[in-house]
């Protein structure tokens, strides 16, 4: 037997769908409904004076590689290892754990777009944390990335509490939106979810050698939130989302490419390229600037 407990779920890539990308660049469409006319009133006989249609906005993201390679020995490869089979199977295994967590921690930050055109020539795909900018609460001197090729500017912190959640649901109704997960991540879990002020007014049956502190669905003013916690999101925000307006872009899914062999030993590479799509950004929301450690908690 060979015992890992390495972390690797991922929560955020999980909930959302997928979407085939035939391009690096891949874009989708945007609508917005028109302001609500609350004064629509027409006199009998009216003559029209006609509208512009409301246009659609066109919205992009880029794909970005992801790599991960082992080398192993033709001796290690052709040992009887004890708990697996052939060692270069067993690090590839390994290999595609370890990739899948890295999409799920740049997918869910701050990253802003690159498009591969600097001095480095990498491509980075925009993250939910750059996406984020109408419904937002930010510490003081928090502010919105200023455009897709930005990151937003960290603030002043402060504790996650049961009344941002409740604005931030009310800000997202607000928008038209509707999402049913608060994803946070572990400290935030436990230091402040768990110990909102509603949490005290209920019964929970328990045994005589069980006690319970743990939150699992908030129910606000404004919807059930199923509470999730993601180890691989900066602790320091919060999200409320609607994982039916967010897909990974698959452009080429992850495989294992032997690498030309040199001298004793072989390699392979796991490569794949994704993106995220924000298929309309209003539906989900971030509480920035949070605590991020223990500490900090203990401290108040």
């Amino acid at each position: 037997m060979i015992f890992n407990i390495d972390p690797t779920d991922t929560p955020f890539v999980s909930a959302i769908g997928r979407r085939d990308v035939t391009n690096v660049n891949f874009d989708w469409q945007v609508a917005d409904l028109k302001a609500v006319d609350a004064d629509n009133a027409q006199p009998e006989g009216f003559e029209l004076a006609r509208a512009a249609a409301q246009p659609t906005v066109r919205v992009a993201n880029t794909c970005q590689i992801l790599r991960r390679d082992a080398t192993v020995s033709r001796t290690q490869n052709k040992a009887n290892a004890a708990g697996k089979n052939r060692e270069m199977a067993h690090q590839m295994a390994m290999r595609m754990k370890e990739i899948k967590r890295d999409l799920e921690a740049i997918v869910v930050r701050n990253q802003g777009r690159n498009l591969g055109q600097d001095t480095i020539g990498v491509r980075k795909t925009r993250a939910l944390e750059s996406w984020l900018t109408t419904n937002v609460q930010r510490g003081a001197t928090g502010a919105n990335a200023t455009n897709e090729f930005s990151s937003p500017t960290d603030g002043e912190k402060r504790p996650l509490t049961e009344f941002l959640v409740t604005i931030a649901q009310q800000q997202s109704f607000a928008s038209g939106a509707e999402p049913n997960i608060l994803m946070v991540g572990p400290v935030n879990k436990s230091r402040a979810v768990s110990k909102f002020e509603g949490r005290s007014g209920t019964q929970v049956a328990v045994s005589e050698n069980k006690v319970t502190s743990n939150v699992t669905v908030y129910a606000g003013d404004f919807g059930n939130l199923r509470v999730v916690t993601n180890r691989w999101q900066r602790e320091r925000s919060a999200f409320l989302l609607d994982p039916r307006y967010a897909k990974l872009g698959v452009y080429d899914a992850f495989k294992a490419v032997p690498i030309a062999k040199i001298g004793d030993a072989d390699t392979k590479m796991i490569v794949g390229e994704y993106g995220l799509e924000m298929s309309n950004q209003k539906a989900h929301a971030v509480i920035a600037d949070l605590f991020d450690t223990n500490g900090e908690y203990d401290a108040t």
